[in-house]
């Protein structure tokens, strides 16, 4: 029988340096893999977190628009001229703030001229019908800080016919 020497293949320092090679290996590989884990995960909490404020601001937009028909219900039911000022809240836990202001439009002899205290609630006076009648709102929606990291506020200014 021959012997055939294998000194260099199955010496204690080849395996050893094969090792090393799969050990810098593995560590550049999990490092690659938790770079694209932490890139992942801040674009996740980036991408939510504008959902949510996207959210918040459309949400903020339809409200205003029902304040201005909510306003108008209120007027028609208490006259003309009677409210200057609309405060309510909506949301579960108060989530939006809605507040209206009002000035009214109307000819220099309405009742609009005069509140309780003979001080004006007129924002203008008008000569003609046509325009005698109107109503200037100024409607405010702010999103609760506690729901949001940034401050939400929605503002429109409408004129609406009585």
């Amino acid at each position: 029988m021959q012997r055939k020497n294998y000194f260099l293949k199955t010496s204690r320092f080849n395996k050893n340096k094969r090792n090393g090679i799969a050990m810098i290996m593995a560590i550049t590989v999990l490092v690659i893999i938790a770079t694209i884990m932490a890139l992942s995960l801040s674009l996740t909490t980036q991408t939510s977190k504008r959902t949510t404020d996207l959210y918040l601001y459309e949400q903020s937009v339809l409200l205003s628009h029902s304040a201005a028909e909510y306003a108008l219900l209120k007027m028609s039911q208490s006259g003309p001229c009677n409210i200057n000022n609309l405060n309510f809240n909506h949301g579960a836990g108060n989530l939006y703030n809605i507040n209206i202001e009002m000035r009214y439009i109307s000819l220099i002899t309405s009742q609009c001229q005069m509140n309780a205290n003979g001080i004006g609630r007129d924002y203008a006076n008008v000569i003609t019908n046509e325009t005698s009648g109107t109503v200037l709102m100024d409607i405010t929606v702010t999103v609760n800080a506690n729901a949001t990291t940034e401050p939400i506020r929605y503002f429109r200014r409408s004129i609406q016919k009585l």
